[in-house]
C-alpha cells in the first residue's frame, strides 16, 4: 500500500513524499491517520535532526515519519493482536513509551509510524506497551489532543507535597490551594486551565500570567471567572508585562502567602526565576515548558529551599494512563480540548507548519492528513469565506460557536475538502 508521509532527514530537512509501505506482519497494525495536532516537541526534533534523543543517527538514509499527536482507523490487524484490536476500531496513540527501556516513539523513531501520514503500519512495540488506545469518540480531534492534554494531567500528577515532620511525599497539586500558571494562555495553558477548573481536585485560588493581553481575553472568555467561582476556584487573569514587580504583585494576590504549586508554561528564565519567587511553604515549581537548549539554566533561590522546603520537579509528556484519564474526561465532557485549536490544515501544509511553528500566532495547529489545504486560522475564515465556498460553510459552522473547533466542523472538512 502507498502512503504520503513528511519525513525527517536531517536538521530543517522534512520532506513530503509518497512512498510504498512494506507488507504488514503478523505482530503489526495497519491503520489509516485521520488527525494530528502539531506539537512544539516535532519543531523540536526538525531543528536537532538525529541530535534530538528520539530522532535516530541514520535518518539521511533511513528517514523516520514525523508526528505523534494523532488518532485514526485500524484498517487491518495482525494475527498476534487479533484478541485486543479489530478493523475499523478508531485509536489513539501514547507515544511515550518508557516502559520499553527505550526513548524511541511514534512520531521521532519508527520509519512506517507517525501522525503525519496518510497510512501507516504499527509495530508491535507499541501494543506490547500498551501504547495503542482504542477510541470511542464520534471525532477524530480529541483523540489528537489527548496526547497533550495527558502532558497536562501528568504535571498535575508530578506535582508533590511533604507532610509536615515526616519525609512522605503526597503526590499531586495540594487540594484547595494557590495555585499560579505563568505564560499560561497558550494551547497548552488553556488546557491546564480547563483541567484544573474541571479536575475534582481543585485550587481554591488560581492565577494565570501572561504578557499577551489579547491571549488573556481570549482565556477569559473561554474559562471565565464567574464560571471557576461556581467550581469553587477564585480565578484571576493578570497580564504581568507592564507591571513593574510582578513579584510583588502575584504575591499580593495570594495573601502574601506564597503558592502552593507554580506551572510555568514557558522556557524563559526569568518567568522561572519568578515562579521559584512566588512559591510558599512547601511549594512545588512545575516547568512544564521544554527548551530548546541543552545548556539552559535559571537560578533558584536555596535559602529557600533549605528553610522553607520549596521543591521543583518537570515532565516531558505524561504516561498512558494520564492519556486513558484524558479520553475520559473528553467522552463524558468534563474538559473541551477543542479551545485549543486554533488552525487547521492539510498533509500539505506540515512542513511550513513545523519548521515556522513558534513564529505562528495562536493555539493548536491540527492537521488533516488525508486532505490538501493551507495552514488556516480560525479567526481568518469569515474574509476567506468571501471567495471560497468551502471556507464559506466551515465559517458557518465555526463562527457560531464562537470560533471553536468542533465535531460539525470537522466532519464537514473531511466531506468537502480536496483530498490529498
Amino acid at each position: 500500500m502507498k502512503t504520503k508521509a513528511v519525513r525527517i532527514y536531517g536538521k530543517k530537512d522534512l520532506r513530503l513524499e509518497e512512498f510504498e509501505l512494506p507488507p504488514m506482519q503478523e505482530d503489526e497494525i495497519l491503520a489509516q491517520v485521520i488527525s494530528d495536532s502539531l506539537c512544539m516537541s516535532s519543531y523540536k526534533a526538525a531543528q536537532q535532526g538525529s541530535d534530538h534523543k528520539r530522532v535516530p543517527p541514520d535518518i539521511s538514509i533511513n528517514p523516520t515519519i514525523i508526528g505523534h499527536e494523532f488518532s485514526g482507523i485500524i484498517l487491518d490487524v495482525g494475527k498476534k493482536w487479533q484478541h485486543k484490536f479489530s478493523k475499523g476500531q478508531k485509536f489513539s496513540i501514547q507515544p511515550a513509551m518508557p516502559q520499553t527501556g527505550s526513548l524511541d516513539a511514534p512520531g521521532y523513531s519508527f520509519r512506517y509510524t507517525g501522525g503525519d501520514a496518510t497510512y501507516i503500519i504499527i509495530p508491535d512495540i507499541v501494543m506490547k506497551a500498551g501504547c495503542l488506545l482504542p477510541y470511542e469518540g464520534e471525532a477524530f480531534y480529541p483523540a489528537s489532543l489527548s496526547e497533550p492534554m495527558s502532558c497536562i494531567i501528568g504535571a498535575f500528577n508530578a506535582s508533590y507535597h511533604t507532610r509536615p515532620g515526616t519525609y512522605r511525599h503526597i503526590m499531586g497539586i495540594r487540594p484547595h490551594g494557590r495555585m499560579a500558571i505563568l505564560a499560561g494562555v497558550g494551547p497548552m495553558g488553556l488546557g491546564a486551565i480547563d483541567y484544573a477548573v474541571h479536575r475534582d481536585i481543585r485550587p481554591e485560588l488560581l492565577v494565570v500570567t501572561d504578557i499577551d493581553n489579547n491571549r488573556l481575553i481570549r482565556a477569559a472568555r473561554l474559562f471565565s471567572p464567574e464560571h471557576a467561582a461556581e467550581r469553587g476556584v477564585k480565578l484571576v487573569y493578570a497580564n504581568t508585562g507592564g507591571i513593574t514587580d510582578p513579584v510583588k504583585y502575584l504575591l499580593e494576590i495570594s495573601g502574601n502567602k506564597g503558592y502552593d504549586d507554580v506551572f510555568v508554561f514557558a522556557p524563559v528564565k526569568s518567568v522561572i526565576e519568578q515562579g521559584d519567587a512566588i512559591l510558599g511553604f512547601d511549594g512545588c515549581l512545575n516547568f512544564f515548558a521544554g527548551p530548546s537548549s541543552t545548556d539552559f539554566r535559571a537560578e533558584m533561590n536555596f535559602y529557600n529551599v533549605h528553610y522553607s522546603f520549596t521543591h521543583i520537579t518537570g515532565t516531558s509528556g505524561g504516561n498512558t494512563d494520564d492519556m486513558i484519564k484524558s479520553l475520559d474526561l473528553m467522552s463524558n465532557g468534563q474538559i473541551n480540548p477543542a479551545v485549543m485549536i486554533t488552525h487547521v490544515g492539510g498533509l500539505d501544509s506540515v512542513i511550513p507548519a513545523t519548521l515556522n511553528l513558534p513564529n505562528i500566532p495562536g493555539g493548536k495547529k491540527l492537521i488533516y492528513t488525508n486532505i490538501s489545504l493551507p495552514l488556516t486560522a480560525l479567526t481568518d475564515l469569515p474574509e476567506l469565506g468571501k471567495n471560497d465556498l468551502l471556507f464559506s460553510g466551515l465559517n458557518e459552522i465555526v463562527s457560531g460557536n464562537n470560533f471553536i473547533w468542533s465535531v460539525e466542523a470537522e466532519k464537514y472538512l473531511l466531506a468537502n475538502a480536496r483530498p490529498i
